[in-house]
């Protein structure tokens, strides 16, 4: 059996295989139903509005995602952990859009139900890559 610290670093691989991927319903049965995402310079999102915006309509191109992620730190306790990673990504549109990078850190917070761990709280504290053009 996996240790909590595995476990969550498996759901963190699993979330971004998933994002990548557009599998959408795997990356909301990652999370709690009462989630909470807090982005600068926005209200609070909760899980419905991260699925709505999460979905691209059906025949329509999605968007090339790339990312990458460092776990800094992992702390467990009782049903309660978080993690705090630094976080890249990279985000091309459909067609010809030039591509959007963001970087920064992320501060998490996992719950375990019903002994799954699960996403609940996320401080996604990312802001655009400036490129210098020399």
């Amino acid at each position: 059996m996996l240790s909590d610290e595995d476990q969550i670093r498996a759901l963190v691989q699993t979330w971004q295989s998933a994002t990548k991927a557009g599998d959408v319903d795997t990356v909301l049965s990652l999370m709690t139903d009462d989630v909470v995402f807090l982005v600068a310079g926005r209200p609070p999102m909760h899980k419905a509005e991260f699925a709505a915006l999460s979905r691209v309509p059906p025949g329509s191109p999605r968007p090339k995602l790339e990312s990458a992620f460092e776990i800094q730190e992992i702390q467990v306790s009782g049903d309660m952990a978080f993690i705090w990673t630094r976080l890249s990504v990279t985000v091309t549109p459909p067609g010809t859009g030039a591509p959007i990078e963001r970087a920064g850190h992320t501060l998490t917070v996992f719950r375990r139900v019903s002994g799954k761990w699960l996403l609940a709280r996320d401080a996604y504290l990312l802001s655009q890559v400036q490129r210098s053009s020399t």
